[in-house]
C-alpha cells in the first residue's frame, strides 16, 4: 500500500476571487473593488450546527437585493470538433433554488457545468455567476474562483491516500483556512453528512454511497453560494441515491443554490423541483415542480385554463417551451426569447 500523505500546510492563499456569501446584510461588502477586480472576499459564514437555517422565500428582501446566482444569456458552445454543446441557451437560477438539468446523453448538461467552472469558454453569449461575467475573470484567477463553487462528481474524485477527515479538510486548506477553522468546521460537516464515525477511514474502506457523501461534504464545507452536482447518483443503487438527494436537499435548505445534472428519472419525479430539459444543445422545457418528462394536460386542467382560473395552464406553458425557440436576430447578442429566465 502506498504511503499515506501528510496533510498540507494551512498557508493562506494570496489571492481569492470569492462569490457573494449566502447571507446579505448591512455588513456585506460592496460587489466589486475600486481596482476593477472580479469580486471581493465575502465574510465566511459558519456551518449550521444544531438546526438548519430557514430558506429565503419569495419576496424576501435578501432575494430582491441579490443578483441571480446563475445567468446564461444567448449562450452557444461549438467545440473544435464541430460538435454543438449548446445553442442559444438562456436561463436564470435564483439564489436558493434547487434545479435539475435533464436530457439524453449529449444534450448539453455537462457543457453547462463545464462553462460554470470555466473549464471551457462559450462561443457566443454571456455566462454570469452572482452577477459577474465569467469572461472577465483572468486566467490566473480561475483556480481561486473555482474554490468557491462546490462541485460533486459522479466518480467522487477523492484523494485515495487521505482519510475522510483529511479529504474534507483539504478543501479548507487550499482556500487558506486556519487550523482552528478546520477543527471546528470539518466535524460539523461530517455530522451533517452522516460520516461522524468514519473520520479515520480511507476511501477504499468506504461504500460507494459513503464516498459520495465525503464528496458532498468536501463540496459544502466552505458553505459555497453555488453547488454543482454532475450525475451524483450515477454509480449508486436506488436506496443510496435517495440518501444523497436528501443530503443535497438539506444543503439547499440552508440557502445554497443547487444545480444537479442527472439521468435519475425516479429521483426527479419524486422531488418535484424546477426542471430544465435540454435536447441537442437547446432548452426544450423549463418547468417549476416538474418531472423528468413533461406530462400532457388533463381534461380538468384544460377546462380550468379555458375558464381563466388562477394557476391554470402551467403544464401547457411548459409544453410550449418544448417547441424550438426562434433564433436571435443576426448581430444581436443581447436578444433573448420571450419569457426567458422567468
Amino acid at each position: 500500500m502506498a504511503a499515506r500523505e501528510r496533510p498540507l500546510s494551512t498557508r493562506r492563499a494570496d489571492h481569492r476571487v470569492v462569490l457573494p456569501g449566502r447571507h446579505a446584510g448591512p455588513e456585506a461588502p460592496a460587489m466589486g473593488e475600486a481596482d476593477g477586480s472580479v469580486a471581493v472576499a465575502y465574510p465566511r459564514t459558519e456551518l449550521p450546527r444544531a438546526r438548519v437555517a430557514a430558506p429565503a422565500r419569495d419576496g424576501d428582501p435578501r432575494l430582491r437585493a441579490a443578483p441571480d446566482v446563475v445567468e446564461f444569456r444567448g449562450v452557444s458552445k461549438v467545440y473544435e470538433s464541430g460538435d454543438v454543446g449548446l445553442e442559444s441557451v438562456t436561463f436564470k437560477v435564483k439564489r436558493g433554488e434547487f434545479v435539475f438539468l435533464v436530457g439524453p446523453t449529449g444534450s448539453g448538461k455537462s457543457t453547462v457545468m463545464r462553462l460554470l467552472i470555466k473549464e471551457v469558454e462559450p462561443s457566443r453569449g454571456t455566462v454570469r455567476v452572482a452577477g459577474h461575467k465569467l469572461a472577465d475573470i483572468e486566467r490566473r484567477k480561475v483556480p481561486y474562483y473555482r474554490r468557491n463553487i462546490g462541485m460533486v462528481f459522479q466518480d467522487f474524485k477523492l484523494l485515495p491516500n487521505r482519510t475522510v477527515y483529511d479529504n474534507v479538510a483539504y478543501a479548507l486548506q487550499v482556500t487558506g483556512g486556519s487550523r482552528r477553522e478546520i477543527r471546528e468546521k470539518v466535524p460539523d460537516i461530517l455530522r451533517l453528512t452522516g460520516l461522524s464515525t468514519k473520520l479515520h477511514n480511507y476511501p477504499d474502506q468506504l461504500s460507494g454511497g459513503e464516498q459520495q457523501r465525503v464528496s458532498v461534504a468536501r463540496a459544502f464545507v466552505n458553505a459555497p453560494p453555488l453547488l454543482l452536482a454532475d450525475e451524483p447518483t450515477g454509480n449508486l443503487d436506488p436506496e443510496t441515491s435517495i440518501g444523497i438527494m436528501q443530503l443535497l436537499y438539506r444543503i439547499n435548505r440552508t440557502g445554497t443554490t443547487v444545480l444537479v445534472a442527472t439521468h435519475d428519472q425516479a429521483m426527479v419525479d419524486r422531488m418535484r423541483r424546477r426542471v430544465i430539459e435540454l435536447n441537442r444543445g437547446r432548452i426544450v422545457r423549463d418547468e417549476d415542480a416538474g418531472g423528468y418528462e413533461a406530462r400532457d394536460e388533463s381534461t380538468a386542467e384544460f377546462a380550468a385554463r379555458l375558464r381563466g382560473e388562477p394557476g391554470a395552464g402551467e403544464p401547457v406553458r411548459a409544453l410550449r417551451r418544448r417547441i424550438a425557440r426562434p433564433r436571435p436576430p443576426a448581430g444581436d447578442e443581447h436578444w433573448a426569447p420571450p419569457g426567458a429566465g422567468a
